[in-house]
């Protein structure tokens, strides 16, 4: 029996000055020698060494289960260290530098399959200098750079296979030309910025030619031309254009501000992309009928139970636009707030 206490003795002898020797503060209550921290369960949270407060060597965080979560490799003064970090499966998420608790130098992030997504680098804790981002095929997908953390310099963004986008950014503001390419390595479009707005002339093409001429003023649109075969090609502003009515597949019937009609031949889906949304809405879905806002006066509804509904517009058309419940309701609404605010004045 007494063999069994002395060993128990020796035993909790040991323990308490193994525990001793761990996790030491000095008189000046700097941090000194080898330290584990646990939690309240007892679950190691890291374990490293410390000299005169500060890190050195090698330190590791671990999550509850013990899986390794962090591993920083100090250098002799404590101030930098090389970092890593781990998900709780175990795969890498990131690589990089920390300078007095900044990020510093080259960061590498990776996704759980191990892939490298983006390349980001730092100055003291500001991004600087180049960033580069990976798609899932290991592609690079956009390459910028970086000043004062904002974007500084040339700009490249892929879009799908070849195609891509560039331009420059000015302290973080899109600043000069911008220029798209399709995935021939066409020219889709290309035009100007500045201070972060668009501005002057913008040109967009298809299948490498010019079809769509628009003017900017401070990121506002002030005028578009659109492209049009009749059967030549030729330049007229959307401004110019009443309504666009489908006629066959290769066929479009165009009317004028000034009342004209002609038809113009291309498929109606190139007419309409290149009109866009601010000036036109479809005032039919299923007819395909696209009319100028500002051409709407109201809605005439015919009488008898059968009575078709159809747009007052201006300039009359030599045809009816019967409009679908949705562009209804949009009429409505739009007369109903217009009716509330002459009362309002």
């Amino acid at each position: 029996m007494r063999r069994i206490v002395t060993s128990l003795l020796v035993i909790l002898t040991v323990i308490s000055a193994s525990a001793q020797a761990q996790n030491l503060i000095d008189k000046q209550g700097r941090k000194q020698g080898h330290w584990i921290k646990t939690d309240k369960d007892g679950s190691k949270i890291f374990e490293g060494d410390f000299k005169d407060g500060h890190e050195v060597g090698t330190f590791r965080y671990y999550y509850p289960d013990g899986t390794l979560r962090i591993l920083n490799e100090f250098e002799p003064d404590g101030k930098r260290c090389r970092h890593e970090a781990y998900d709780e499966k175990g795969h890498k998420l990131a690589t990089g530098f920390f300078n007095q608790k900044n990020r510093d130098g080259e960061w590498r992030l990776y996704n759980e399959q191990g892939h490298l997504v983006k390349i980001a680098n730092y100055r003291m804790g500001i991004r600087e200098g180049i960033q580069i981002i990976f798609n899932a095929n290991g592609d690079t997908a956009e390459v910028s750079h970086w000043q004062d953390n904002r974007r500084h310099g040339r700009w490249w963004r892929r879009l799908g296979k070849q195609g891509y986008i560039t331009g420059n950014y000015n302290h973080g503001a899109m600043d000069g030309d911008v220029i798209e390419f399709d995935d021939s390595l066409r020219m889709v479009s290309h035009g100007q910025y500045r201070n972060g707005m668009r501005e002057g002339e913008y040109k967009y093409y298809e299948e490498g030619v010019l079809s769509v001429i628009e003017q900017w003023n401070e990121d506002n649109l002030s005028g578009r031309k659109i492209r049009i075969m009749r059967p030549e090609s030729e330049f007229i502003s959307m401004y110019d254009i009443a309504y666009l009515v489908p006629k066959g597949k290769n066929k479009v019937l165009l009317c004028t501000m000034e009342g004209k009609e002609f038809d113009t031949y291309e498929p109606f889906d190139n007419l309409y992309y290149r009109l866009g949304n601010e000036h036109f809405f479809l005032a039919n879905k299923k007819s395909r009928a696209m009319v100028a806002k500002d051409c709407v006066i109201g809605i005439i509804k015919e009488g008898g139970a059968d009575g078709a509904t159809y747009l007052d517009l201006d300039p009359k058309p030599s045809f009816k636009i019967f409009p679908d419940e949705d562009c209804i309701k949009a009429i409505e609404s739009i007369q109903i707030e217009g009716a509330g605010e002459l009362e309002a004045e």
